[in-house]
């Protein structure tokens, strides 16, 4: 997998103003020579899934275009305890001045990875997919989303503009899944896909006689997902959310849905321990 550098540059330069402030690395500048080189390798302390090596190291060639950059292992891929993720040699200054804004962003985005692909291979033998949501940090959505993408799940929305997903909020104001629809197939362009979220199964009933494309089961019991299923028996696709937990998904999955949406990816995966260690070769 590869994200375009374009869509993350700007927010690794944010992650660096904010680390340097008005003054840069005072430790660093004091205590390493100018002219001191050095080679840091980045090593995983447990067992996970590589993701972001490209956005961690940026933080490095963003302070000195001179650094060299190597990564050992694969986005996507398994990594074991101790395994080498990427090696950075060039100026001892840049490589620590680097270190922890690239660690935070590999941390992140690994954790996330190895969250998604345990959950991806706990389903692998149902048709199911594991997908994200809009639950994100403010201003790495794009770095988590892909995240889950490198763990093999698949992504939701991104934002408000690229798809309608018609909560239950929207059905209290509008007064109704018909109006609601209405209202949508009116405003929107074909291309536009359009999920109606659903709490019983009276409402999603009612969804299924209206142009949508897909369902979202929101907080029900296994027993009604399994009517639910039945009721739509492949017309739209069905998705299922609502603090679904790993061992749950499996059950939802043999259910027969087609998606399993889980906030918790993005927002409390926890991250990987991740650590780099330098040494001075010059």
């Amino acid at each position: 997998m590869r994200l375009p550098r374009l869509l993350y540059e700007d927010i690794v330069r944010i992650a660096l103003k904010e680390d340097l402030g008005r003054g840069g690395d005072l430790t660093s500048d004091a205590i390493i020579p100018l002219g001191v080189s050095a080679r840091g390798r980045i090593v995983t302390r447990r067992k996970g899934c590589a993701a972001g090596l490209a956005v961690a190291t940026m933080t490095f060639e963003l302070l000195d275009p001179n650094v060299r950059v190597r990564h050992c292992v694969a986005e996507g891929q398994l990594v074991e305890a101790g395994d080498v993720l990427a090696e950075v040699e060039g100026e001892a200054r840049v490589i620590l001045t680097g270190e922890r804004t690239a660690l935070n962003f590999l941390s992140l985005l690994c954790g996330i990875a190895t969250e998604t692909r345990n959950i991806v291979d706990r389903i692998q033998s149902y048709r199911a997919k594991i997908v994200c949501t809009r639950k994100t940090t403010p201003g790495l959505r794009t770095l988590e989303k892909y995240a889950v993408r490198a763990g093999g799940g698949f992504n939701h929305r991104f934002g408000l503009d690229d798809a309608v997903l018609i909560k239950d909020n929207h059905l209290a104001i509008a007064g109704g899944i018909e109006e609601a629809v209405r209202r949508i197939r009116y405003f929107v362009a074909h291309m536009v896909k359009v999920e109606v979220e659903v709490e019983t199964l009276e409402q999603l009933e009612t969804a299924l006689r209206q142009p949508i494309d897909a369902v979202l089961l929101d907080n029900m019991s296994l027993d009604e997902v399994r009517e639910a299923v039945r009721l739509v028996n492949q017309r739209v696709l069905v998705e299922v959310s609502g603090g679904i937990t790993p061992a749950q998904a499996v059950e939802y999955a043999a259910a027969g849905v087609d998606l399993i949406s889980l906030g918790w990816l993005t927002h409390s995966a926890p991250a990987m321990d991740i650590s780099m260690e330098t040494e001075r070769i010059s």
